[in-house]
Order: structure tokens, then sequence, then C-alpha cells
């Protein structure tokens, strides 16, 4: 049963990270033709889809630092998808999922299973050095969201400016330690944060050339 749940995660979380990834690559290409930083509306709703996945393979990875800052990047980027004036061009069918299916998945981690549930995280075996390093990383990188956010409620427009690629790069560098000395491995944190880590520095450079 263990190793079907390990299966199941780690197929959440690669699809998850390939969903992450498309949105870099979707915000990347779009950049470089440019020559500026560009982000569109579909970057925020791929990317809505892929934190939900994300909480399921933080929940099935009994991972607190993964789940607690998917639960926060959800609700920001559902925010910038109604700073874009997107939102409610969605379906309502989508909508009412987006805010039901989270808070469901909540519910039934805390009833859970041996395998699927709250206690399991919080009886985790992740030593508390590495515990702290993630929690670094991940307050981080959930920091360029919250600075996006403000950032983007001062303007009145859904903006991603140097800072938050900056603390991107930061972020993302120690949560590519975090899941290397994370035991086992975590595979699916390595892959995302290395395409990141370069993705990230590139648009510093497009940012910084282009003097935005």
């Amino acid at each position: 049963m263990m190793l079907k749940t390990e299966t199941v995660a780690l197929a959440i979380g690669l699809l998850s990270q390939g969903l992450f990834s498309s949105r870099i690559v979707l915000q990347w290409v779009q950049s470089e033709r440019a020559r500026r930083v560009l982000v569109p509306t579909l970057f925020w709703q791929i990317s809505l889809v892929s934190s939900f996945l994300m909480i399921l393979y933080g929940m099935l990875r009994h991972d607190p630092i993964i789940l607690g800052a998917q639960l926060i990047s959800y609700a920001i980027y559902i925010r910038n998808l109604q700073l874009l004036g997107e939102w409610r061009k969605l379906p309502p069918v989508f909508r009412l999922g987006a805010y039901v299916f989270p808070l469901a998945a909540l519910v039934w981690f805390v009833i859970g299973t041996p395998f699927f549930s709250l206690r399991t995280m919080l009886d985790g075996r992740i030593p508390r050095g590495v515990l702290v390093l993630g929690a670094v990383g991940q307050t981080i990188f959930l920091l360029r969201f919250v600075y996006q956010w403000l950032y983007s409620e001062r303007k009145g427009e859904s903006i991603l400016p140097l800072g938050f690629w900056v603390v991107s790069l930061v972020g993302s560098v120690l949560i590519l330690a975090y899941a290397l000395l994370r035991q086992p491995m975590d595979a699916v944190l390595v892959l995302g944060n290395v395409f990141g880590v370069v993705v990230y520095a590139r648009n510093i450079v497009l940012l910084r050339r282009s003097g935005e």
C-alpha cells in the first residue's frame, strides 16, 4: 500500500512540475520574442491547476513545507486572475471547483488514513535542520508572490517586477538544496527547481537589459 501511495504521489508531483515548467517555458518564449518580460494570462491559469496538484502531492508526501507554501500560492494565483479581469470569464463550475476542491482535500487530509493524514505529517521523520532549510527556502519563494501581489495591488494590474525574479532565484536555490538533502531525495522538487533557476536568472538578465 505504501509503495502504491508513493507511486501515485510521484505521478501527481511530476504532472504538477510538468505544468509548472510549461508555464515557465510559455512565459520565457514570449519574453524572449518580445525581448522583455511578459506574463500571459495562461501563466496564471496553469499555475492554479499546478498548485492544486502540488497541494495533493504535499499531502501524499506528508511534507508540511510543500503543503503550506502551495495553499498560500494557490490563493495568490486566483487573485492575479482577478486583477487581470480573467477570473469571471472562467466557467462558473471551474470557479466553484477551484474554491471547493482544496477545502475538500484538506478535510480529507485531516480525517485521513495512515498513508494520507495530518497525524502522519506531524509525526514526520524529516531532520529538523533540513526542515528549517526547506521552510526558509519556501518562505522566501512564497514571499516572491506576496511581494508581487502587493506590487500589483499598488499598480492596479498583474505585474512581475525585477524583485520577483530575484527572490524566486534565491528561494529556488534553497528549495533545491532542501530537495537534495531530504531523505528520500525529492526528485519532483529537484527537477522543478533546476529548470526554474535557469529561467529566473534569464528573466533577471532580460529585465536589467530593458531597464524595467
